[in-house]
């Protein structure tokens, strides 16, 4: 293997690239991390749980990870209507990451 250049290199073509264009928001990790913790959580307790959120907001950054694929929307039709939400395989292959970066706060803060 020959020696890079940085004028060669492309960090929009790297998995690190990748993933941050699936993770990077205000909230998102946010979102990921409360239901890594709590498993299957409701729209109204993700609410309380991210008290800076904005209903509009949570509502739309849900959509995109639920696009993404990381996470998954059941809705029950019964009333009043409820929705839960929960991570797919794909968004559970981010616990190591999620994890590690709590490690990382705890040690350094």
């Amino acid at each position: 293997m020959g020696i890079m250049c940085i004028n060669d290199a492309s960090l929009e073509d790297t998995g690190f690239s990748y993933t941050m264009s699936l993770i990077q928001g205000k909230y998102k990790m946010f979102i990921l991390y409360t239901l890594m913790e709590f498993k299957i959580v409701r729209f109204n307790e993700l609410k309380k749980y991210i008290k800076t959120i904005s209903y509009k907001t949570l509502s739309s950054t849900l959509k995109e990870l639920e696009s993404d694929g990381l996470v998954h929307r059941e809705e029950y039709p019964q009333i009043p209507p409820k929705v839960e939400y929960s991570l797919t395989e794909k968004g559970k292959s981010l616990i190591p990451i999620l994890d590690g970066m709590c490690e990382w706060g705890d040690q350094h803060r």
